[in-house]
């Protein structure tokens, strides 16, 4: 007997492992506030808040402010009512898109979110090195980088605890940086009237030849966009469905409130040349400039420690689904609960692009990774509130218009940010994707998807069901197959998934008789499986009876009220004669139904083999030979060969058998029926003479079409397969197929 654990723990395994642990994870204010908080009071707020003021004036300041935290708030909102909605696990976002979405969208959403949130890293680490060279400019600026990033990563190596209660220490350090700002407001340094709406003069890097507004918003919106660094520590929370909300959206007010305040200062403490100008303003202006500078140095570090915290976190997650081959490697822990193995790869990543010295080019690109995030997370809650699905049950509840708003907004800041850079990491996110659904994952919970889809199915059903019942532009092969045993199923499988490829759909209704009905059973399933596998949509059901005939007529008369709804019956025309009675009970309430009939018939010789030909059998329409819509017992035939010319790459012959006077006139028809039917690569044939001589000269073919009479001699029908020397479907129209269509 071996120990092996098993691969799913069950529900109460994971309630206990929870409670056992809960010691030794995080709670709201240090796990998710702090860090948030953090992360958005960054360099933004202490280098360029100035400069947006100094350009929009103070309302327009204000507006942009306003407008990149609704932005983001309507995230904040969005993820507060997904986190209580799922059972969140490690990885942030990814978990959240991942449980909704499925892997394959949460991969193509986590693999850019892990590396946009690593460059960001290194831009913070340059960020940090900025200020510490205002102080002392004499440093090597590599060497500071590179220091500063043997300090994170150190931190980061040995605990996530440790850097929390640095943070702390960081959160302090920032606290000092306002008040001292905050100070001057009784030192009487506040004496500048207000711009109420800039002039957009631009900055000195381009000499001051004007920005827009929505410049300045892009400028600022990257300072809002720090709201995931709590979320990313999802699988290391007490309680991730409290202090996710409770976190995030607290850090989100505090900080609006301290951005639309210190716009306030700024626009008071300085004229807008120097604003616009001037850097520094807030640590010139600040009552003791030192503490100013330790916020700025504070405020990098801190995003840059939550962020190097925060990422191997993403990777550990993704490699624990295997979104990336050796992906195991990094989703191991230590003894101690920390992604070794992650942290050592980010720490490489982070290495590397500190070599590179200047990221400008793509950071762009990182902030649009963190906007498709932010744009999928929203997108996840409006899906799953447009469904309403009895399992969306979040105990933080939202309006409607709030995840609209927000995947809108992220979309739109997209754009208006750096539009080339939108579409090139919109289009990393989609090759990724098929990259992803190419590599069959294998999901270890439940999503919406189905759920999704069925939505739309039922949405789709509800609009179809107001239009016109038969539309013959929108007509697809809908089989219903009867099944007595799986061998005879096996003989024509290829067959019926060509008939059928690639929109339409195939029921197979088993009827086991005095054979095993489990046996039966897994056969269905087996058939159902490689049918799927074929991109063919397959159902499958065995009906316990010994009468054969009464089982599939009580299945034609079910199935009528089916939105999938079968229009074709696929019979198999067996080589002896003892079924002949059933099966033509059968094909008469299938007319009595307004199904088609397509009846397959073979021997031992003749069996369907290659697939490079197709002739089509039809009646000569003497005298007149008038082409109109309606053409008799036709339409269903050419649909079928057209199908399998198609699916094969076969060649196609249209065939009628006239007197030798009427040869030129049935020439013309049948090319006028070809080109009408928008069938310009099959051949039109004729033949002289009797019907029966005709089979035996005609040119032959791998598969021969044939109508069905009203009430067919079946052993008659078995006599076409030796003429024609080939395989044969004889074929009834429901009246609901047009070739002309």
């Amino acid at each position: 007997m071996t120990d092996q654990q098993p691969e799913e723990t069950t529900l109460q395994e994971q309630v206990e492992e929870h409670e056992s642990t809960v010691q030794q994870k995080y709670g709201t204010f240090g796990g998710v506030f702090v860090p948030t908080l953090l992360t958005i009071l960054g360099v933004i707020l202490f280098l360029r808040q100035g400069w947006v003021i100094g350009n929009a004036g103070l309302l327009g300041g204000w507006m942009i402010i306003t407008l990149a935290f609704v932005i983001v708030t309507f995230t904040a909102l969005s993820m507060s009512c997904i986190t209580t909605n799922i059972r969140i696990k490690a990885g942030g976002a990814y978990s959240i898109i991942s449980q909704s979405l499925g892997l394959e969208v949460g991969g193509s959403v986590g693999v850019p979110l892990y590396l946009a949130q690593t460059f960001a890293i290194t831009m913070y680490i340059f960020g940090f090195r900025e200020g510490w060279l205002y102080i002392f400019p004499d440093h090597y600026a590599i060497v500071v980088d590179i220091v500063v990033f043997a300090v994170l990563f150190i931190v980061a190596y040995m605990s996530a605890k440790l850097a929390f209660r640095i943070q702390y220490i960081i959160l302090a350090v920032i606290i000092g940086a306002l008040i001292s700002v905050g100070a001057t407001v009784f030192t009487g340094a506040m004496e500048h009237s207000i711009q109420w709406w800039g002039t957009f003069p631009g900055a000195s890097e381009n000499d001051f030849q004007g920005v827009s507004f929505w410049v300045v918003f892009a400028v600022l919106f990257p300072a809002a966009t720090g709201i995931m660094a709590g979320a990313n520590m999802s699988g290391e929370l007490k309680n991730p469905k409290k202090s996710i909300p409770l976190g995030t959206l607290s850090a989100i007010a505090i900080s609006y409130v301290i951005y639309m305040a210190s716009g306030y200062w700024m626009a008071r403490v300085a004229p807008v040349d120097e604003l616009v100008s001037n850097y520094n303003v807030m640590i010139d202006y600040a009552l003791w400039a030192p503490a100013v500078l330790g916020g700025l140095l504070g405020a990098t570090f801190s995003s840059a420690l939550a962020s190097i915290v925060g990422a191997p976190r993403i990777l550990q997650a993704l490699g624990e689904h295997k979104i990336f081959p050796g992906g195991d490697m990094f989703s191991k822990l230590a003894d101690n609960g920390e992604p070794r193995n992650a942290i050592m790869l980010t720490g490489g990543l982070v290495l590397a692009t500190l070599l590179v010295r200047d990221l400008n080019t793509i950071a762009p690109l990182i902030t649009m990774f963190f906007l498709i995030t932010y744009m999928m997370i929203n997108l996840v809650v409006f899906i799953e509130q447009r469904m309403d699905m009895i399992s969306f049950r979040p105990t933080f509840r939202i309006p409607k218009f709030v995840p609209l708003l927000g995947t809108v907004g992220c979309l739109f800041t997209m754009f208006i940010i750096n539009s080339t850079f939108g579409l090139i990491a919109l289009g990393f996110v989609v090759i990724t994707y098929l990259y992803l659904s190419n590599r069959k994952l294998n999901v270890p919970y439940g999503d919406m998807r189905s759920g999704l889809f069925v939505s739309l199915a039922e949405w789709a059903a509800k609009r179809v069901s107001s239009l016109p019942e038969h539309n013959e532009r929108a007509w697809k092969a809908n089989l219903l197959v009867p099944v007595r045993s799986a061998r005879e199923l096996r003989g024509s499988f290829s067959l019926i998934r060509n008939l059928v490829y690639p929109k339409g759909s195939v029921k197979l209704v088993g009827v086991p008789g005095q054979q095993r009905k489990s046996q039966l059973n897994d056969s269905l399933m087996d058939f159902a499986f490689s049918f799927g596998h074929e991109n063919v949509y397959t159902r499958w059901s065995v009906i316990d009876s010994d009468n054969f005939e009464e089982a599939i007529v009580n299945s034609l008369q079910t199935l009528q009220g089916t939105f999938f709804r079968p229009n074709i019956l696929f019979l198999r025309l067996p080589y002896h004669k003892s079924y002949d009675e059933e099966i033509q009970s059968i094909i008469r309430q299938a007319r009595v139904h307004d199904m088609g009939v397509q009846l397959y018939a073979e021997d031992a010789v003749a069996q369907l083999g290659r697939s490079s030909s197709v002739n089509v059998w039809i009646h000569e329409q003497s005298p007149d030979w008038d082409l109109s819509m309606e053409l008799g017992n036709m339409d269903l035939a050419l649909l079928t060969a057209y199908k399998l010319k198609v699916n094969w790459d076969a060649q196609m012959r249209v065939i009628t058998v006239v007197e030798e006077s009427q040869v030129e006139e049935a020439y013309r028809y049948l090319e006028n029926l070809l080109d009408l039917a928008r069938l310009p690569d099959a051949i039109a044939h004729v033949e002289i003479g009797t019907f029966r001589e005709a089979m035996e000269n005609a040119p032959q073919a791998d598969l021969d079409l044939l109508g069905l009479p009203e009430d067919p001699d079946l052993d008659e029908l078995r006599t076409f397969v030796d003429r024609t020397q080939s395989a044969c479907v004889f074929v009834a129209d429901s009246g609901k197929e047009n070739i002309l269509a």
